[in-house]
């Protein structure tokens, strides 16, 4: 294979890695990316990375995917620097005076060393065992913030609040570190194993493919981030469905009547007229545990879209309820402080802390039963997991009874549905259930289900 084409196979790789990871890239983006390749060149390995970051990506959003996929597809070099007897200590000095001096081309040289001497796992030679987590809780690196800024502030770093900045600036190094040891681990790997395994294994997906249940803290607030951007392109959505909704379906007996004048043939189709309300909609709101953030989440994007119905009202519970629409109001400017402030100002448990559904539920339709009535939709949020009580299916068939649709989603995957204490299956056959695990199947759900 001849060099050039062994560079098109690799950018053509990097794109199908990407696209793998839910990154929308076109034809025409690839072509540009090549284009950029040729201008660009091979030499300078950043200047290229941020060439194809601007021809393939479509905003920054990415970038946590596109560079780990970048840095095994174009890597800084092969194999490793074979120092797999490091001195620990040594090692971990020439890392804070590295640190210090704020020298990117010597921490990349660390973190190799890091590697070779301290990730390493499995006594076969054949082995591909290259633990970043290994090396790092070798090497601790976290450890050096004192010293470093102690160094800092002997080359002239001044005191006061500087030292706040001096610590933050600090702890960035650390972290920019902490990703190289994690690409220069994969990097290896990939040697063994093959780019386009680790590229799918190894590579964390964008913060919408993430599960709900299994999102951390970080992640959450990225897609919190993300709801107003998400909330236009879905109002957007709503309003041509809502405005080919209003043009009505064909009326057969006035086409055929007009149709007449013209020897049968319908030449212009009549359509009945409607004159659609703008439909109400409910959401009761599991905020117990894990389900707390795919709760919150769902809770702002429908926040966001309240100008697309005549009247939204929220509900949440974990094993009494409460309506919570009035505190989403301000959820747009602390979107990151919802769930706690609904938990401290909401009453939301009674005499113990555990999800009941059945409870809740029936406390519903006893006390906001008029929130429900024949324009309204219902969305219930949860998993469904009942610790073991009575789920109170009457409660959901009153429910269904009184509203004009009743939807269920739930976070969980569904072959966990109706396992250990879940009553999902029961309410399944109830109401419509769907599985939700990520942002990006929420936005397709409220997408298609939201009422026009």
């Amino acid at each position: 294979m001849s060099e050039q084409a062994g560079v098109a196979e690799r950018l053509t790789s990097l794109v199908a890695a990407l696209r793998a990871h839910g990154v929308r890239i076109g034809t025409g983006e690839t072509v540009d990316a090549a284009q950029a390749m040729e201008a660009l060149g091979l030499a300078d390995r950043e200047r290229l990375r941020e060439g194809l970051a601007a021809t393939l990506l479509h905003g920054t959003a990415q970038r946590p995917v596109f560079d780990p996929v970048f840095d095994l597809y174009f890597p800084r070099g092969v194999g490793g620097p074979g120092t797999q007897n490091a001195d620990r200590d040594e090692l971990r000095d020439r890392l804070a005076a590295a640190l210090a001096a704020d020298d990117e081309a010597l921490l990349v040289r660390l973190a190799a060393e890091a590697v070779d001497g301290f990730g390493g796992y499995g006594s076969s030679p054949a082995s591909d065992g290259w633990s970043s987590y290994q090396a790092l809780d070798r090497l601790r690196p976290q450890t050096l913030l004192a010293r470093v800024r102690d160094d800092v502030r002997a080359r002239g770093g001044g005191p006061g609040f500087a030292d706040r900045l001096l610590e933050d600036e600090i702890r960035r190094r650390i972290e920019a570190f902490r990703r190289m040891v994690g690409g220069e681990a994969r990097r290896r790997v990939a040697e063994r194993r093959g780019r386009d395994e680790i590229a799918r294994r190894a590579v964390a997906p964008t913060a919408d493919r993430v599960d709900f249940l299994f999102a951390g803290r970080d992640r959450l607030a990225e897609l919190r981030r993300t709801v107003q951007p998400l909330a236009r392109k879905l109002a957007t959505r709503l309003a041509a469905r809502r405005r080919r909704a209003a043009r009505g379906t064909i009326d057969l007996r006035r086409t055929l009547r007009g149709s007449l004048s013209t020897g049968g043939v319908p030449m212009r189709p009549v359509l009945r007229r409607r004159r659609p309300a703008r439909p109400e909609l409910v959401l009761l709101c599991d905020v117990s545990g894990s389900v707390s953030g795919f709760s919150d989440f769902t809770m702002l994007l429908v926040q966001a879209l309240h100008d697309q119905f005549s009247k939204v009202r929220v509900f949440a519970f974990v094993n009494r309820i409460d309506e919570v629409t009035p505190l989403l109001v301000h959820g747009a400017a602390d979107p990151e402080g919802l769930g706690a402030r609904i938990r401290a100002q909401a009453v939301l448990t009674g005499w113990h802390g555990s999800s009941d559904y059945g409870v809740a539920l029936g406390e519903f339709t006893e006390r906001h039963g008029d929130a429900v009535g024949p324009r309204t939709t219902v969305f219930v949020l949860g998993d469904a997991r009942t610790n073991m009580s009575d789920p109170n299916l009457p409660a959901v068939r009153h429910l269904t009874e009184r509203a004009r649709r009743v939807y269920w989603l739930n976070p969980e995957a569904h072959a966990q549905w109706g396992t250990g204490d879940s009553a999902a299956l029961d309410y399944a056959e109830l109401v419509e259930m769907f599985e939700c695990r990520n942002a990006r199947q929420l936005s397709a759900l409220v997408g298609r289900l939201l009422p026009v």
